[in-house]
């Protein structure tokens, strides 16, 4: 640890948890800040290192013009910003929706900082973001908004600079495109500029379902921890998209039953659980799991206070906030989502003695099997899908252990350790390096 002495107090501009507005309970830069500054505490980080890891290192913002499918011009507004690179390349998704912000960006590229430093791979954070709405555009357009967006960032982008992936509203058709523009301006085919992409452009094999995979394996290490079985834990899963379907699948074959599902359109109960294989075919059929017939309609927010042994949030940021956070009814509480619990309603599951598996933990397994791919396009060389599970499986299990040990060494509770952790892993290489001036 760091022999200097903290910021005082009017320079730390820390900001309390306990005293965070409404306002900032749901923006996700304030989340994070307020967990950062209290972690950075606990740990005793001298002033210079608080200051370099508390704010982004770069952010970017472009202003770009698409012609439209009816011949007209609109203006979209992008953004990718870099948290640190201290450790290796940025790494983060690029997230497609009506309400991405800047804040929100900044968020999230600092939770992929502390992601990947919790699972001790050598990335950055980094996250990336365009203002539009996925659903109301054809796949022209979509296709023209990625290629712009790439051509107005692409100083930024590379294999050793920073690496974007999937996010909400993107997928791996988005990454080829991405793919194929930064490649047609280096004029080579640079596969290692992006993860996440089909397996024919040298996407790794057990990608997709990574980070409901991850969050399988921590479920797992977690009953282990607090002894209790498989049989019998009920599972609900807050969201049905790439993740939480994912999960859910997993988990049930697991032996887990999955009794509720709640999704953006309605939710789904049924007590002696529900047939996940059956509910990922209704969904691709009718692009909805409302009207399934295996499971009784409930609403979707009321659903997240049903009792249950798991509750797995993995869907978007600000689910579990200090409104809903004292009527929750399970053991463990398992963040599939970035963010999807407030700082002010950390105090409140602690209260309730709820296990709570942190988002920069849970959640990932999706960034170690994009940086399993990041390493099989640069070596040339790609892995069966079993060898790239096994390696996330014993990655997973390690870092979920690592933070278990550091909550228990440290007395602070799992989300606050697995901060400290990884600020601690990204300080010392920081410490390492030097300020360069």
């Amino acid at each position: 640890m760091a022999e200097e002495q903290l910021i005082p107090a009017t320079e730390q501009k820390e900001t309390d948890m306990a005293t965070l507005t409404p306002e900032q309970e749901m923006n996700p830069w304030d989340a994070q800040a307020a967990r950062f500054d209290f972690a950075a505490k606990k740990l005793n980080l001298d002033s210079g290192l608080w200051k370099v890891l508390r704010q982004p290192c770069r952010e970017i913002i472009v202003h770009f013009p698409v012609s439209m499918d009816d011949g007209s011009i609109e203006v979209f507004t992008g953004y990718r910003v870099h948290h640190s690179v201290a450790r290796g390349p940025g790494k983060g998704g690029i997230r497609y929706a009506p309400d991405v912000s800047l804040d929100e960006v900044r968020a999230l590229a600092s939770w992929m900082t502390w992601k990947c430093a919790v699972v001790n791979i050598p990335f950055g954070g980094a996250k990336g973001g365009v203002i539009c709405d996925p659903k109301k555009l054809s796949q022209g357009e979509l296709e023209r908004i990625t290629r712009r967006y790439t051509a107005e960032i692409i100083e930024f982008l590379g294999p050793e600079k920073d690496v974007p992936a999937p996010d909400m509203g993107t997928d791996e058709q988005t990454m080829a495109w991405i793919m194929d523009t930064y490649s047609m301006h280096m004029r080579q085919t640079v596969n290692a500029v992006v993860t996440g992409k089909p397996v024919n452009l040298g996407g790794s094999r057990g990608r997709t379902a990574a980070t409901g995979h991850g969050l399988a394996v921590v479920c797992d290490e977690a009953l282990k921890l607090l002894e209790m079985p498989v049989e019998g834990c009920r599972v609900i899963v807050q969201g049905f998209g790439n993740v939480g379907s994912n999960a859910a699948r997993l988990l049930a074959d697991k032996g887990y039953t999955v009794i509720g599902i709640a999704e953006y359109d309605g939710g789904l109960y049924n007590s002696n659980g529900i047939d996940i294989h059956a509910l990922v075919e209704y969904r691709k059929r009718t692009r909805t799991v409302t009207g399934f017939p295996g499971a009784q309609a409930v609403d979707k927010d009321e659903l997240l206070t049903y009792e249950c042994e798991i509750l797995l949030p993995a869907a978007t940021e600000n689910v579990i906030t200090s409104h809903n956070a004292a009527r929750l009814r399970c053991r463990i509480l398992c963040e599939g989502a970035n963010g999807p619990t407030t700082p002010l309603a950390d105090d409140i599951l602690s209260d309730k003695k709820i296990f709570v598996i942190p988002d920069i933990l849970a959640n990932a397994g999706g960034v170690t099997t994009s940086y399993f791919e990041w390493v099989q396009d640069r070596m040339g060389y790609f892995w069966t899908e079993s060898e790239v599970n096994q390696r996330l499986d014993h990655i997973m299990s390690e870092s979920f252990r690592d933070v278990i040990t550091y909550a228990r060494n440290h007395q602070v509770n799992n989300r606050i350790a697995a901060y400290m952790l990884a600020i601690d892993r990204v300080a010392y290489t920081t410490r390492q390096r030097g300020i360069y001036a």
